[in-house]
């Protein structure tokens, strides 16, 4: 997490703003005008007393009581609408920075979101976004605000006497400015650099990270493999942290954690750890009760101090106005007027003190969001390359290509081909990075050294948008989004027909079990398709593969979680697929091996061909 000033991250924020700038100055001076008729029903109040008192005045008890009446309504009017501009703002910009963001890991995708905690990022994305609705609807125009409504408000005082002017300037800079800042202070105090009791060693993990594995090239999260430490940031080290900073990356591990959970729950019930998972997602969340408990004591001293320090002032300008009047600098009007001026108009600067100890929070939610931002991808996307013709596919070919997750070396020197309109085989034990070669084909991750050549073209010139458009990649793991079978497919392609989807699903053996079901292709696999088996989850990964029809189609593993007689039909559909389109197939049976045109054994980090 780079660590940005609190000035950083709200330049970078306000920078949002500029499509809105219309919305949130006419929110300003909404904002203005209404704290002037505020401030201005208590300061006519004592041009009234003074009338009623005898005393010679601009405007009379009637008039005065004319435009109470009419900056009472107009303060309402403005208010509701000022807040209506605001939270217009805000809800737009939170919708814009949740399309940034999600653009964001779409181009971060897969290789620097690879052992990320998967509760972290939802945590950044849902509640760390949704704090930044206080910063656009509750921060930006009421510091405008109160700056404009200081000037005017300090010169209308000083009019009376210099001094009295100066007097109000200072109050309204301690209470808007010097609180919000020493109470910024205090909450930094409580960071602590080290996060006890929310370490991963504090109990065994009962689910293995299953992203982790032989699918993904990666053995577990260990930091000098994935270039993420354990809060899931990139780089190795623990950044310091304030208080709000420290509170946010706790909250998003506790959501990890639960996540975590959830999805663990059968091999929790079945060894018997539930009561230890309980007893730490309390511990966890006594923690961040604590946190937020000291943040909020400091908040509650912030509100006082301000409220104490209001009342000084007020006593202040009394005293300063009285002894003027006493020496003859000022009339009875200057000690009212002035006095109750102050009175009435800390308006601004008490919302500004309210943010002293909120504005920590959402910060360190807007850090946290710029992290995401500003992270560099692994393999940056390519709009302006070449384009892969479809029709005429050229195969694949590498050449002495090295890779290493982190200081670990998984690919030395590895070179093979894949001949266009043939199978060709990738084995070896697990771990020798049969899988990483798919996804560098895939151009997930970008080689250390050597090149790859799709179609005689070098993979770094081709277009992103080109390359995964000829190119079909089945994982061992295959991932259904909590919708139906149908939605499920098309996702592989959106306008395809009915007949497509079900010839696709035929050359995958899953179209006679869909039928199966009350509603056929309509039905909801559920959340990560846990409603299906492990074969019947990977048979609809070929059936999108095949639905596709990409001229070159990578395979991990596509046959492990079936039986023979399902294998076979797969099988059988791969060769009489493979005479139009290219196959790189990663399997450790060789019963599956059987239909390859070439093998490659991958050992000791480099390809032998077989």
């Amino acid at each position: 997490m780079k660590r940005r000033s609190g000035f950083a991250v709200m330049a970078r924020l306000i920078g949002l703003v500029k499509p809105l700038t219309g919305y949130m100055i006419l929110a300003v001076l909404m904002g203005f005008i209404g704290h002037l008729c505020a401030a201005f029903i208590t300061i006519l109040g004592g041009f009234a007393v003074l009338d009623v008192l005898g005393y010679e005045t601009a405007i009379g008890a009637k008039t005065v009581f004319i435009c109470v009446l009419l900056f009472a309504l107009l303060r309402a009017v403005l208010r509701y609408a000022e807040q209506g501009c605001n939270h217009y703002i805000a809800f737009k910009l939170l919708a814009l920075i949740r399309d940034k963001v999600f653009q964001a890991l779409r181009k971060l995708c897969p290789a620097k979101l690879e052992g990320r905690d998967k509760g972290d990022l939802i945590s950044v994305i849902t509640s760390d976004i949704e704090l930044l609705e206080v910063f656009y609807a509750h921060t930006i125009s009421p510091v405008a605000i109160a700056f404009l409504f200081t000037v005017v408000m300090s010169l209308f005082i000083g009019a009376f006497h210099p001094a009295l002017g100066l007097l109000a300037l200072a109050a309204y800079l301690v209470v808007g400015v010097v609180i919000p800042l020493v109470t910024s202070r205090l909450s930094n105090s409580g960071a602590r650099t080290r996060r006890s009791g929310f370490g991963r060693e504090s109990i065994v993990k009962v689910v293995a990270d299953r992203e982790c594995s032989e699918s993904t090239g990666l053995a577990g999260t260990d930091p000098a493999r994935t270039g993420l430490n354990n809060a899931g940031i990139p780089g190795g080290k623990s950044p310091r942290r304030n208080a709000a900073m420290e509170f946010r990356a706790k909250s998003g591990e506790l959501s990890s954690f639960v996540l975590d959970s959830l999805r663990g729950l059968p091999e929790t019930l079945q060894y018997g750890q539930g009561e230890a998972r309980l007893a730490e997602m309390n511990a966890r969340t006594d923690g961040l009760s604590g946190d937020e408990r000291r943040m909020k004591r400091i908040s509650g001293r912030n509100m006082a101090a301000a409220n104490t320090v209001i009342l000084l002032f007020d006593l202040c300008m009394l005293f300063a106005s009285a002894m003027l009047c006493q020496a003859g600098k000022v009339d009875f009007s200057g000690v009212l007027i002035p006095t109750a001026a102050l009175f009435a108009s800390f308006g601004p600067a008490i919302a500004l003190a309210n943010l002293g100890s909120t504005l920590q929070s959402t910060f360190a939610a807007g850090n946290r969001v710029l992290d995401i931002l500003d992270e560099e991808p692994v393999a940056e996307e390519i709009t302006g390359g070449a384009a892969l013709d479809r029709m005429a596919f050229g195969g694949a070919k590498a050449e002495k290509v090295s890779f290493s997750y982190g200081n670990e070396r998984i690919l030395e020197d590895l070179s093979l081909v894949c001949e266009p309109g043939r199978i060709t085989g990738i084995t070896g034990k697990s771990g020798s990075g049969k899988s990483t070669l798919l996804k560098l084909l895939m151009r997930f991750w970008k080689t250390d050294s050597g090149d790859i050549r799709i179609s005689g073209v070098s993979l770094h010139s081709i277009n992103t948008a080109s390359l995964r458009d000829c190119e079909s990649f089945v994982t061992q793991e295959t991932h259904l989004f909590h919708d139906s079978i149908r939605n499920n497919l098309r996702i592989a392609k959106l306008d395809a027909t009915e007949e497509e989807i079900e010839a696709a699903c035929r050359k995958a053996s899953v179209h006679d079990f869909i039928m199966t079901l009350p509603n056929g292709y309509d039905t909801p696999v559920g959340e990560l398709g846990d409603t299906l088996s492990g074969g019947e989850r990977q048979r609809l990964g070929l059936a999108r593969a095949f639905l596709h029809n990409a001229p070159f189609l990578l395979l991990d593993e596509p046959t492990s979680n079936l039986d023979s007689l399902n294998e076979a039909v797969i099988l059988k559909s791969l060769c009489e697929e493979g005479e139009g389109r290219t196959v790189a197939l990663v399997s450790h049976r060789q019963s599956t091996m059987r239909i390859a045109d070439t093998v490659y054994t991958v050992e000791s980090k480099t390809g032998r061909k077989s």
